[in-house]
């Protein structure tokens, strides 16, 4: 019998334990200070040379590159790993998905990555390590080594649009899915939180793990306020068991 395609939707609630802190929880850095959004605000950033030097330090002092997988990630990958169709879609920018063992053709990143660099003139992109080796050796504002544009990280900033081809494969998997389970995701920012309400509408089991309430929790099939790193790892190994079970 044909296993049933699980979507998993997650939110900065599934990196916290790898000390990535959230940014819209009740001490999310965007309620701590307002001003840093700013920072990650594209019209600010490429009209103030002064905000860009200050975004390429909050990225040098980010520990997000540094981050490991945590139980929650690698419970993920292990359920794609036994044979259960799974595709990830992502509203972190942190790459631990892949670094936990899921596929990178599996984990679709609706906010772009925080791994990566790309030049707002020629599109070229590049490894932020290597920007923020040159912010360390001495440039405040390092400019694109192909042409002089202006460099950014390859997030999606306040301001800029989501790829529309991530989001349209995002929709397609919402709707195909027999499962879709949000975790970690206050499922308030739109366009990604209205996927939950697409792959409910379509049919699918919908399964909300996250510590606050959401919007979506009434069209849920069941909801789970235990801590993620514990809930997430216990329900995806119950679903992995019964996908082996005879039918």
């Amino acid at each position: 019998m044909t296993k049933p395609l699980v979507a998993i939707l997650s939110g900065a609630g599934i990196s916290t334990d790898s000390g990535i802190p959230d940014y819209r929880g009740p001490s999310g850095l965007w309620r701590r200070d307002p001003e840093a959004q700013k920072l990650v605000t594209y019209e600010y950033y490429m009209n103030d040379p002064e905000i860009r030097r200050r975004s390429w330090q909050m990225r040098r002092k980010n520990r997000t590159l540094l981050a490991e997988p945590n139980a929650a990630h690698r419970a993920v990958a292990e359920l794609e790993k036994s044979g259960v169709p799974v595709r990830v879609i992502t509203q972190n920018v942190d790459g631990l998905h892949q670094l936990a063992g899921m596929p990178a053709r599996k984990v679709l990143e609706l906010h772009g990555t925080a791994r990566s660099v790309v030049c707002t003139a020629c599109h070229v992109r590049g490894a932020m390590m290597y920007a923020l080796a040159r912010v360390e050796a001495g440039e405040d504002d390092p400019p694109c080594l192909q042409c002089g544009g202006i460099l950014k990280s390859a997030t999606v900033m306040f301001g800029e649009q989501l790829d529309h081809v991530v989001l349209g494969e995002a929709l397609a998997i919402s709707k195909a899915c027999q499962v879709f389970i949000a975790v970690g995701s206050s499922l308030q920012v739109q366009p990604a939180a209205g996927l939950a309400g697409v792959a409910a509408d379509h049919g699918a089991r919908l399964i909300i793990v996250n510590a606050e309430p959401t919007p979506y929790d009434d069209q849920a099939d069941e909801v789970i306020r235990e801590p993620i790193g514990t809930a997430l790892p216990t329900l995806l190994r119950t679903m992995g068991a019964e996908s082996e079970s005879p039918q």
